[in-house]
C-alpha cells in the first residue's frame, strides 16, 4: 500500500459519514447509495461529475447534499417551470436551506425577492431556466453570488444525439465559466455513450467523473399489447386502464386521443382527467397537483406530462400509442413504482400507428430563412445578437435560434463574446450555408426516423423485452429478465423441456459502448448484441440493426 493510503481512505470515510449524516438529519433520507455518495464526493473535491442514473433513483441528492457543506448557492438549471415549482416545494417540504426559483412566469416582485434571498443567504438553491441563463443581466447577478455548484438538470438536452435536444442547453458551458467555474453537475436517466460525451464536450465539462448506476429497474414489469385493428384497440386499452388499479398514468399521442380515453374512463367509474399543453396553466396545474394528492386516480396526458411527477406509488405507466423513441418511453415508464414496489408498463401497439409518429417527425426545413439569415449576416460590418437576427430576418426568436443552431454546426456561422452575438464565416455564399444546415438537418432527421425503427423493434421483439430496451441505452444483462411478456412466453414454451433460457448475446464479438466503423455508415458505437444481430449507433444514419453473420461473411464493420 502506498504511503499515505490510510490517511486517505479515513479522510474519505469522514466525508461519506457527513454526507450521510445531513442525508439523514436535514433531508430525511437514512441510506445514500454508493454511486451517490461517490458523486457528491467528487463535487467536494471540485471536480466535474456526469450522473446517468434511472428516473427516481436519488439524482436532485446528488447536488441538495453538498450544498449544505459548500457555502455558496447552487445554481440548478432545470427545463420545465413546473419541474422548478416541484423541485423548490420538495426541498421546502425538508429541513433543507430555502430554494427558489427565477422564471419568467413570475411577476416581477416575486423575482426580486427571489434575487434578495439569495443574495442574502436565506435560500441556496436557485432554480433556473436555460432561457435566463442566455441573459446578461441575470448572469451578472449570478456571478456575484459566487455559486458553489453549477447543475444542469435534464442533461441529455444539451446533445443533438439526445431525443430531447434543446438549442438554449448549448450555451450553459459558456454560463458555467462567466459564472467563475463552480464544479458542473450534469443529471440524467437516458445516455447512451455518444451523448454522454457531447454532454462533456457541449458543457466544457473537465477532469470529468463519470458516475452510472444500470438503467434497469426491475420492479417494473414490461408488456406490449398488439393490435391490427384501431377501434378493438381503443376498447382493450379503455377497459385494461379502468381494471389496471390505479394510480396510473395513460399516454396519448394527441390532445383529442386525451379528452376522449378521460371521457370513456369516467363513464366506467374511474377518477380520470385528461391533460395536454392545450389546457390553461391552472388547469394544468390543478391536475398535476390533483394527481400528485390523489385525485385524480389516473391522468391521461399527451407526453407535456412527465417531467417532475416524482409521485412514489404510480402503479401503472401505460401507452394508448407507439412514442416517438425509446428513449422517451424509458423516461415515461419510469414514473411508475418509484417506491420500488411492483408496477407495470404496457404498450399498446398497432404497427401502422407508426405512421403517425413518421408524420409527426416530417418537420421540413426553411430554406428560404435560412439563405435570408445568411444573406443578412454577410451584409453586417460586425455580429448581431440573436434577437437582432430574428427581427431583420422577420422571424420569431425561436424559428431564427433553430435555424442559426443549424448554420453554426455547419460551420457557416460563428458566434462570439457575451451576448452569443452571431457573426457568418467568410468564403460561404447564403446558397452553400444553406446547403451546409441542409446536410445537418438530414442527418437530424436520419435519427429521428432511426430512432422510430429502434420503437418498433422493441414493439415487435419476441426475446427478452427488458434485454432490448436495456442495450438501446448500451447496458446488456448476462441474462434475460423473466419480469416481462417475452420472457414469459418463452418460459410456457420451455416448460417441461428441460431447456435452459438462451442467454442475451452478452460474449457476441462486439461488446456494447465498442467503437466500429462501417464502409458506407462511417463511425458508430455498437449499443446491444445478440447471438445473431448487432445494433450500432452511427452519427451519420443513427440505429441500425446488423446481420452478425452479414458482418462476417462481408467485414461491413472494423473496430476503431
Amino acid at each position: 500500500m502506498r504511503s499515505g493510503s490510510p490517511a486517505k481512505a479515513a479522510h474519505t470515510q469522514d466525508r461519506i459519514a457527513e454526507l450521510s449524516r445531513i442525508a439523514r438529519e436535514r433531508f430525511g433520507w437514512e441510506h445514500l447509495a454508493p454511486e451517490q455518495t461517490e458523486a457528491m464526493g467528487a463535487l467536494l473535491e471540485g471536480r466535474d461529475v456526469l450522473v446517468v442514473m434511472p428516473t427516481g433513483s436519488g439524482k436532485s441528492a446528488i447536488y441538495q447534499v453538498p450544498t449544505v457543506l459548500l457555502g455558496g448557492p447552487a445554481v440548478v438549471v432545470s427545463p420545465l417551470i413546473a419541474l422548478q415549482r416541484d423541485q423548490v416545494a420538495g426541498l421546502r417540504e425538508s429541513a433543507a436551506p430555502d430554494a427558489v426559483a427565477v422564471n419568467s412566469a413570475q411577476p416581477d416582485s416575486v423575482v426580486d425577492r427571489s434575487w434578495r434571498a439569495v443574495r442574502e443567504g436565506e435560500a441556496e438553491y436557485l432554480f433556473l431556466s436555460p432561457e435566463q441563463l442566455a441573459k446578461d443581466t441575470v448572469l451578472k447577478r449570478l456571478r456575484a453570488l459566487k455559486p458553489s455548484l453549477f447543475v444542469v438538470d435534464e442533461a441529455h438536452c444539451v446533445s443533438a444525439w439526445g431525443h430531447d435536444f434543446r438549442p438554449d442547453y448549448l450555451n450553459l458551458g459558456e454560463a458555467a465559466e462567466r459564472l467563475g467555474r463552480p464544479p458542473v453537475l450534469a443529471l440524467t436517466a437516458t445516455a447512451a455513450a455518444p451523448v454522454r460525451t457531447d454532454i462533456v464536450d457541449h458543457l466544457r465539462m473537465h477532469d470529468t467523473q463519470v458516475v452510472t448506476a444500470g438503467t434497469d429497474r426491475p420492479n417494473i414489469h414490461l408488456a406490449v399489447h398488439t393490435f391490427t385493428d384501431d377501434a378493438a384497440k381503443r376498447d382493450a386499452v379503455a377497459r385494461w386502464t379502468a381494471g389496471a388499479g390505479a394510480p396510473g398514468i395513460l399516454y396519448t399521442a394527441t390532445r383529442k386521443d386525451a379528452e376522449s380515453y378521460a371521457a370513456r374512463l369516467r363513464q366506467d367509474g374511474v377518477d380520470a382527467q385528461a391533460y395536454h399543453a392545450g389546457l390553461k396553466a391552472a388547469d394544468r396545474r390543478r391536475i398535476q397537483d390533483g394527481f400528485m394528492a390523489g385525485a385524480p386516480r389516473v391522468v391521461v396526458a399527451t407526453s407535456a406530462f412527465g417531467m417532475g411527477i416524482d409521485k412514489p406509488d404510480v402503479r401503472f405507466v401505460a401507452h394508448a400509442s407507439v412514442p416517438e423513441s425509446l428513449d422517451s418511453y424509458y423516461q415515461e415508464i419510469g414514473r411508475a413504482g418509484r417506491d420500488g414496489e411492483p408496477a407495470r408498463a404496457v404498450l399498446f401497439y398497432r404497427p401502422e400507428d407508426l405512421g403517425l409518429q413518421k408524420f409527426l417527425t416530417a418537420r421540413t426545413l426553411d430554406g428560404d430563412g435560412l439563405r435570408g439569415m445568411m444573406t443578412t449576416l454577410l451584409s453586417q460590418d460586425g455580429a448581431l445578437s440573436r434577437s437582432e437576427v430574428a427581427r431583420h430576418c422577420g422571424l420569431s426568436r425561436q424559428k431564427a435560434t433553430d435555424l442559426m443552431n443549424l448554420l453554426e454546426e455547419a460551420g457557416a456561422v460563428t458566434t462570439e463574446g457575451r451576448r452569443r452575438a452571431v457573426r457568418a464565416v467568410p468564403g460561404h455564399t447564403p446558397d452553400e450555408a444553406a446547403d451546409g444546415a441542409s446536410e445537418v438537418f438530414e442527418r437530424r432527421r436520419r435519427m429521428d426516423r432511426s430512432r422510430i425503427e429502434m420503437m418498433r423493434g422493441y414493439a415487435e421483439t419476441q426475446c427478452c423485452r427488458r434485454a432490448y430496451l436495456l442495450g438501446y441505452f448500451g447496458d446488456q444483462p448476462e441474462e434475460p429478465c423473466g419480469r416481462c411478456d417475452g420472457c414469459e412466453r418463452d418460459r410456457d414454451r420451455r416448460a417441461g423441456t428441460g431447456h435452459r433460457e438462451a442467454g442475451t448475446g452478452h460474449h457476441a464479438p462486439y461488446e456494447p459502448n465498442a467503437r466500429v466503423r462501417h464502409a458506407e455508415w462511417g463511425a458508430g458505437t455498437v449499443m446491444r448484441t445478440e447471438d445473431d444481430r448487432v445494433v450500432v449507433l452511427f452519427e451519420e444514419v443513427g440505429y441500425k440493426t446488423l446481420s452478425l453473420a452479414a458482418v462476417r461473411d462481408h467485414g461491413l464493420l472494423r473496430s476503431v
